[in-house]
């Protein structure tokens, strides 16, 4: 029971999850923004669906309707959600400052005290 107990309580199993439900409540967000700009190119150029589309006899029209569907998928996704949140990510947890981090810090410094313990006047070598 304890081993069960444990499994879910770990921290990846339940961000899993929750990244799993919020991705699939997303996805009708997503698709519904792809159907109006899909709507949107019918109102420019046409019928948006291509899938009655012959060229030299190979029906290509449902392949070229996934083609342009997925590059709108990828379109939305990215600049109404990977650029957005990058922006927020890092103007509420900025990235750290480049520099050494303490945990190295604190080796070099055990590093040149066991140096000179040893006689060792040049740290590092």
């Amino acid at each position: 029971m304890t081993g069960f107990k444990n499994f879910i309580l770990r921290g990846n199993l339940v961000e899993l999850a929750v990244a799993f439900i919020m991705a699939g409540a997303f996805a009708s967000v997503v698709t519904a923004t792809v159907g109006l700009i899909m709507d949107l190119i019918g109102k420019v150029g046409g019928t948006p669906n291509f899938s009655t589309y012959v060229w030299h006899g190979i029906s290509i029209g449902v392949w070229l309707t996934a083609v342009i569907s997925f590059v709108i998928i990828a379109a939305v996704v990215y600049f109404f959600i990977v650029v957005p949140y990058t922006a927020a990510k890092e103007r509420y947890f900025p990235s750290p400052e480049p520099g050494t981090p303490e945990d190295v810090k604190l080796l070099e410094e055990i590093r040149d005290l066991l140096a000179a313990q040893q006689g060792r006047s040049t740290p590092g070598v």
